[in-house]
């Protein structure tokens, strides 16, 4: 034991002879065990004796083996503690004592979270968020709650890589040591021995009235057993199933990272992937769920040598994902300074900690990405100040939106009007051209023109509020704030909302329920594209293309309710507030602010009026021309075809 003792004290710190050192260790193991089997093993009259024959055994032990069976006897012989200590050392080096213990585990508590830590490794065994729960639904759609709690899997891992001399493999992993625990207020410490006064130490420190700590990493001399400054966090984090609608939790949920100086960035969140980043600097990374994440962040270094990955479990298996962290770490003086964050994605918190950490958010990219964070963020912020009621909110978002764009949607409906106004003027062409569908198309232009009538003036007000739509489509899954809050049958705006459960499954992964803001959403966009289709003379969809148009624009709305039932309820219930506040604008605009006899009037004195030379109007004339002159010129050909035939 000894001269293992002082073979391993000798060792040199080049790189070289560390190998040497590690197969020289592995060798005297070997050879330990070795020694350990000769002391063990039956001494030779033993061996001779049990594997004698029984006739050879005298006839007194013959008839005491006919009347009864031998009692079991234990076969395992106790490892010796001198070999035990060499094994330990030759593997985890001045951390030997460390290597065997007993758990304990250590609270840090606030009004926002509980934090349990555990001695094995000196980590966060369990967070559990008091303000959130955990939602899950039964086979009848039931929902589910308990307490929600984050790291919590038994199988996680959120260790640290020391390279320490001599040992095995060059290096001990925290998660196989037990610490030594101490707690003063709300900070707790863990610290290993590593001998002769030396040991290393990890504490953690809560923050009131928030859910981060700040994570130290010392000790004292630790410059005697590390073999550089450089060490490595190693983190496998299985996340739970958070929410009821786990296709929006496994698609929003990925390894988020931030590199110096660039975007946020992420790991694929709809299929495994890994990103390895080099010698490229990192400020922190995350594992984030739909709602909630786990960061960690250098406060006076940065990371290298990251590398993140996800690997996505099929719905059928109990966890969600796997999100594993491997990071390199520099110790300046034999320590480090970090803050963890393990609670929710609050948009203000989140930012408050700097380096951009609300990108964490799904909220979208490019220019959605802006819209959500800050243009509906910060107003739907504004309006829970003085509206509790979330569906409330949505309410009034989609009343403010509709007061915007209100004049584009007064030229939309005045546009349809006027096209209204000048029905018995398309009617007469259509008597007059009948069936020929080109002339039919000209002439009707003309008389747009002549009247100076914009067809096209009914789209800018939709062509607009797309961007919001699109937007929106990204925010209510992504936004907490909405996360199981409740309006009229929807008991969670950040998921769908279910009035029944079917025994089946829905074609386009529309789901096993009915969605009744969906079911809305679709009988007052089909009433209004039917009253808006009626506002329009009958000659705008003879054609055989305009009849397909109109027959789309009445299939639409119900092939997207396979796609709307499983969407955030928020969502399709912003769609009808804002198809029922259309119908209400259209309706009152059209009939009460809108004189139809004094609109009748203005277009017969721009029939009046001079011509404008160019615009939009002579551009599509002479399109309509060629193509007029085109469809001649091949039902001239098919004419001197037939003749030739």
């Amino acid at each position: 034991m000894l001269l293992l003792r002082a073979i391993l004290g000798n060792i040199s710190m080049e790189e070289k002879q560390n190998k040497l050192t590690s197969m020289i260790g592995m060798g005297l193991i070997f050879f330990l065990l070795y020694l350990w089997m000769q002391y063990t093993a039956p001494a030779k009259d033993e061996q001779q004796q049990q594997q004698a024959p029984a006739t050879e055994q005298p006839a007194a032990n013959q008839a005491a083996n006919q009347t009864a069976a031998p009692a079991p006897q234990n076969t395992q012989v106790a490892v010796p503690d001198t070999m035990k200590n060499a094994l330990a050392v030759a593997q985890f080096g001045p951390f030997a004592a460390a290597s065997t213990g007993k758990e304990e585990v250590f609270v840090l508590e606030n009004d926002l979270a509980k934090f349990t830590f555990t001695n094995k490794g000196g980590r966060i065994k369990e967070v559990i968020l008091k303000k959130y729960e955990r939602i899950n639904s039964d086979t009848t759609g039931a929902d589910i709650r308990s307490p929600l709690r984050l790291l919590e899997d038994e199988k996680n891992r959120l260790d640290l890589e020391l390279p320490v001399n001599g040992v095995a493999g060059g290096k001990v992993n925290t998660g196989d040591l037990y610490f030594n625990g101490s707690q003063n207020g709300n900070t707790v410490t863990f610290r290993a021995d590593a001998g002769n006064g030396n040991y290393f130490e990890q504490t953690y420190t809560l923050a009131p009235d928030n859910y981060k700590l700040t994570y130290q990493i010392g000790g004292n001399g630790v410059r005697n057993f590390l073999a550089q400054d450089q060490i490595r966090l190693v983190w496998s984090n299985y996340l739970d199933k958070l929410e009821r609608n786990q296709t929006y939790e496994r698609t929003m949920s990925s390894v988020y990272f931030k590199e110096d100086g660039e975007s946020t960035d992420y790991c694929d969140c709809r299929q495994d992937d890994v990103e390895s980043l080099g010698a490229k600097p990192v400020k922190w990374f995350a594992h984030s769920n739909q709602f909630f994440n786990t960061a960690v962040i250098g406060n006076d270094f940065s990371f290298k040598d990251f590398v993140g990955e996800t690997k996505v479990f099929t719905p059928a298996e109990p966890d969600l994902k796997l999100l594993k962290t491997t990071a390199g770490i520099t110790l300046n003086n034999g320590s480090a300074n970090l803050t963890i964050y393990s609670g929710p994605n609050e948009f203000e918190r989140l930012k408050a900690e700097g380096n951009s950490l609300q990108d964490i958010i799904p909220f979208g990219a490019s220019i959605f990405g802006a819209i959500n964070r800050w243009v509906i963020h910060p107003i739907l912020d504004l309006l829970a100040l003085f509206i509790s009621n979330k569906g409330i909110v949505i309410l009034m978002l989609t009343l403010l939106v509709k007061l915007l764009v209100y004049p584009l949607t007064y030229r939309m409906v005045l546009s349809q009007s006027k096209m209204a106004a000048l029905k018995p003027r398309i009617d007469e062409l259509k008597k007059k051209f009948g069936d020929d569908q080109q002339a039919m198309s000209m002439e009707t232009m003309k008389l747009y023109s002549e009247f100076r009538v914009n067809p096209l003036g009914g789209c800018l007000p939709i062509l607009l509020q797309m961007p919001i739509w699109f937007a929106l489509y990204r925010f209510f899954p992504a936004a907490i704030e909405f996360r199981q809050e409740s309006f009229l049958w929807a008991t969670d705006l950040s998921s769908y909302d279910s009035i029944m459960q079917l025994p089946f499954e829905l074609p386009f992964g529309a789901g096993n329920h009915l969605s009744l803001f969906t079911l809305i959403w679709v009988v007052t966009t089909l009433w209004y594209t039917w009253y808006s289709m009626k506002q329009m003379d009958s000659s705008a969809v003879q054609n055989d293309q305009m009849k397909v148009m109109k027959y789309m624009q009445f299939t639409m709305p119900v092939f997207f309710m396979f796609f709307f039932n499983s969407f955030a309820s928020g969502l399709t219930l912003y769609l009808c507030f804002s198809n029922l506040l259309n119908i209400g604008q259209t309706v009152v605009t059209k009939e009460y602010l809108i004189d139809k006899e004094k609109l009748r009037e203005e277009l017969e004195a721009n029939r009046n009026k001079p011509k404008k030379q160019g615009g939009w109007r002579e551009k599509f004339e002479q399109a309509m021309k060629e193509q007029q002159r085109v469809q001649a010129e091949k039902l001239k050909e098919r004419q001197q075809k037939g003749k030739k035939k």
